[in-house]
């Protein structure tokens, strides 16, 4: 799989907020399916299918352990993510500094005088 690949798979599991929450739950730790599901109103098979995504994205991994099947977090293809993002953020730093840098110049310039109005013709 092309580097590409997996930044569009880590992209799509992430675009979900479901699938973005069960990552930050598994950021402070393992967990089971059963510990995953409670805080979402919706079935266990659900949890499970978004546990697959996340898991064919690479994002976490279970473990064959008993019939418990823990998951855990996977930092590497987050941080493949997170290289890529850092590349155009500091690409938008840098745009948004020289934006801040010519609205303070501008601001600073003296105001150009005002005209009186003109009288209409007649």
């Amino acid at each position: 799989m092309t580097p590409s690949e997996r930044l569009d798979l880590t992209f799509a599991a992430l675009a979900d907020p479901t699938r973005r929450a069960i990552i930050a739950r598994l950021a402070s730790g393992e967990a089971s399916v059963s510990e995953l599901a409670q805080p979402f109103a919706m079935s266990q098979p659900a949890i499970s299918k978004h546990l697959k995504v996340l898991e064919h994205a690479g994002l976490i991994s279970r473990s064959r352990e008993a019939q418990k099947r823990p998951c855990k977090i996977e930092a590497a293809r987050l941080q493949e993510a997170n290289q890529w993002l850092e590349r155009y953020s500091a690409f938008w730093n840098a745009s948004l500094d020289r934006l801040e840098l010519m609205l303070g110049e501008d601001a600073a310039r003296p105001a150009a005088p005002k005209r009186a109005p003109r009288k209409p013709k007649r």
